[in-house]
């Protein structure tokens, strides 16, 4: 039976209503880890663990006052239940671990391992001798991490429809 809230159009599970629309027919899966996620909220000053959960605006935000000025980053610890919920509303799964990603690109991003990881040999190759670009392709990918990812399952999933 359709009700107001979910009228017989809408599928049979819950859905975000502000992430819906982007993906409507696919299955809701757990893309981002909660322990990744309080992992990098250790140092959330820098706002890695916003940046990790596609929150990149805000990732900005918290990078340049720390955390603002600790406040935000202490309320985060309570929040990030909700943003690991949201991005695994928000982004599709796939063959490329969004968690593993965001490890090797934190941790060894200026030697271009995550690209090696994403299948993206040139531009690995590129940033293991430039020291990610000089910096500026390692902010690129902190920035867009998510969306480089999730374009990736797209573009598979294209592939393996034709």
């Amino acid at each position: 039976m359709a009700s107001a809230a979910y009228p017989q159009t809408c599928p049979p599970y819950k859905t975000q209503q502000a992430n819906f629309h982007r993906h409507p027919q696919a299955r809701v899966a757990d893309t981002h880890s909660k322990a990744i996620g309080y992992l990098f909220w250790v140092v959330g000053f820098t706002g890695a663990h916003r940046f990790f959960y596609g929150k990149s605006l805000t990732g900005v935000l918290w990078f340049f006052t720390f955390g603002l000025f600790g406040i935000g980053w202490l309320i985060d610890l309570f929040l990030i239940p909700s943003m690991d919920r949201e991005a695994s509303h928000h982004f599709r799964s796939g063959d490329t671990d969004y968690n593993l990603s965001w490890v090797l690109l934190v941790f060894l991003g200026v030697f271009g391992l995550h690209r090696f990881y994403q299948q993206r040999i040139f531009t690995g190759i590129l940033y293991l001798f430039t020291g990610g670009l000089f910096g500026i392709g390692y902010i690129y990918d902190v920035l867009t991490m998510n969306s480089q990812i999730d374009d990736l399952h797209a573009k598979r999933r294209q592939q393996y429809a034709k």
